[in-house]
């Protein structure tokens, strides 16, 4: 375990120092979640473009209950678990970081950022595949974007990245099979 903790940092101080400040402002973009509402913006349009309003709820609600899921399931292992610190205050590793963000606070193991943009991705690009097919993959680059981007600014290391894609996925899915059950019982639509 201790080999792929050092593989984890290693990877971490490579991709973080290929950053440079000429793209320091897209990264910092794209890591602050306030600056991705335009982004749920396009997904609401996409969503009232095609659905039903009952349905359009339905997803915005089940949206709400992935992101807490997957956050609370973040924090918690985090706090409780596995209390990794993040590279920006690991000894050995904060001293070749390049910190970007201005603050680092706390453990890092496994990044919420990264798992709430996956969770939110995959969950939409099921419900939107059938009318956007050559866009939702777009949702997916989207997530991985914002997932390197937590390396990029010095707070995270790539399995913490990784964990966090994995976690959002299998969210994703659960929550999907949840919102086409709830879908055919009580709103009675069929796929």
């Amino acid at each position: 375990m201790e080999q792929l903790l050092d593989y984890d940092a290693a990877l971490f101080l490579y991709l973080n120092n290929l950053g440079s400040t000429t793209w320091d402002w897209f990264w910092l973009f794209m890591t602050n979640k306030y600056y991705q509402i335009p982004i749920y913006v396009v997904f609401l349009v996409l969503l009232l473009k095609t659905k039903h309003w009952k349905e359009v709820v339905l997803v915005m609600v089940t949206v709400a209950l992935l992101i807490t899921v997957t956050d609370q399931t973040a924090t918690y292992f985090k706090r409780e678990l596995f209390m990794r610190w993040r590279p920006c205050l690991q000894e050995g590793v904060m001293e070749y970081t390049r910190q970007i963000l201005g603050r680092c606070i706390g453990y890092g193991y496994f990044s919420g950022h990264a798992a709430n943009s996956m969770a939110v991705a995959v969950f939409l690009r099921f419900v939107l595949r059938k009318h956007y097919r050559r866009i939702v993959p777009l949702f997916i680059v989207w997530a991985l974007i914002v997932g390197y981007s937590r390396i990029y600014v010095g707070v995270h290391y790539p399995l913490d990245v990784m964990t966090g894609f994995a976690f959002g996925t299998m969210y994703a899915s659960l929550f999907y099979l949840l919102y086409r059950y709830v879908l055919k019982r009580f709103l009675k639509t069929t796929f």
